[in-house]
């Protein structure tokens, strides 16, 4: 059991280093979520997105080899993850590439909240 939490925060952090790739432009975003990025201005907010997941992932990769981390990292992954599952949910309507982004994000919610549980009960026994 003493495996779950950095399991799950790791692969998570993966998860969300993996956008990195779209602040290489314009064509790489539009792989990644079938979306024209014609306008200037979208373009840099979804390549600083993908900067800001990378931090967040990265933050997540190593609270996995961090304990004092590991209550923060699940709370930011948590909401990460539970964000876009709500807001997509709420908008819907999205195409193929985000729904694979979406069911991602189920499996990472998932993964969060086992390990958020065997965290919970690991303090409690402590």
């Amino acid at each position: 059991m003493r495996y779950i939490v950095p399991v799950a925060l790791f692969l998570v952090g993966i998860i969300h280093i993996l956008p990195l790739a779209g602040v290489l432009g314009a064509a790489r975003l539009h792989g990644l979520y079938g979306i024209g990025v014609a306008e200037p201005n979208l373009e840099i907010l979804l390549r600083h997105r993908a900067v800001l997941f990378a931090l967040l992932g990265l933050f997540l990769c190593q609270a996995a080899f961090r304990p004092s981390h590991q209550a923060m990292a699940l709370l930011a992954g948590v909401a990460s993850v539970a964000s876009f599952l709500l807001l997509a949910a709420m908008v819907g309507g999205y195409n193929a590439q985000l729904a694979r982004v979406f069911a991602v994000d189920v499996a990472a919610l998932a993964l969060l909240v086992l390990a958020g549980g065997v965290f919970l009960y690991a303090q409690a026994r402590a």
